[in-house]
């Protein structure tokens, strides 16, 4: 249990059966009254953000959360397989708990996130940059890059990037997973 003006971001807490990370927080004293705590709260599953206010002696449930690194291995339908880089072990993540699962190749490292006191995955996270090979797109033509134009282009892992008419199939691109846009070309 930890007091509401402990709460700082990337804390996790158990709120009415759901996990839930800090995104956000706020001391807020106003003239009359007692001090409250201002908080945006991401849920862990849904990843929904909602506001919520607690009274600075209100007592909360945290849950410690572990970091770790797995390696995906392949994939069965909406299952995922992951090899935990300690153990050896095998992970079965589902598709909904993977952010940036567009973007992911065999043998790329991502953070699974999990609740240390029942082991149980919460989500897992691609990293926020990757590299990837384009290996379908369409030639640009010479001179044509005076506007901000952009085309279709199919990566290594599947997935369709906007990017800039010069790119051409065979370049390694820089990818933001986030929101799936164009960062910019790797130099080899």
């Amino acid at each position: 249990m930890i007091n509401s003006q402990d709460i700082k971001n990337g804390t996790c807490i158990r709120l009415d059966g759901k996990l839930y990370f800090c995104v956000e927080f706020l001391h807020v004293k106003p003239g009359k009254g007692n001090t409250i705590m201002r908080t945006k709260l991401k849920d862990v599953v849904s990843g929904r953000v909602i506001d919520r206010r607690f009274n600075i002696d209100e007592k909360l449930e945290d849950v410690r959360v572990e970091r770790r690194p797995y390696q995906y291995s392949y994939n069965e339908g909406e299952h995922y397989h992951f090899l935990n880089q300690e153990t050896w072990e095998d992970v079965v993540i589902d598709k909904s708990l993977i952010n940036g699962v567009d973007f992911m190749i065999e043998g790329m490292v991502v953070d699974v996130v999990s609740d240390a006191s029942t082991e149980t995955v919460l989500y897992a996270e691609v990293p926020v940059k990757v590299q990837l090979k384009v290996t379908y797109t369409e030639p640009g033509i010479k001179g044509d890059t005076a506007t901000n134009t952009l085309k279709p282009a199919t990566v290594e892992s599947g997935a369709t990037v906007r990017v800039p008419l010069f790119v051409n199939e065979g370049e390694i691109i820089e990818i933001n997973t986030t929101d799936g846009s164009y960062v910019g070309r790797v130099r080899q």
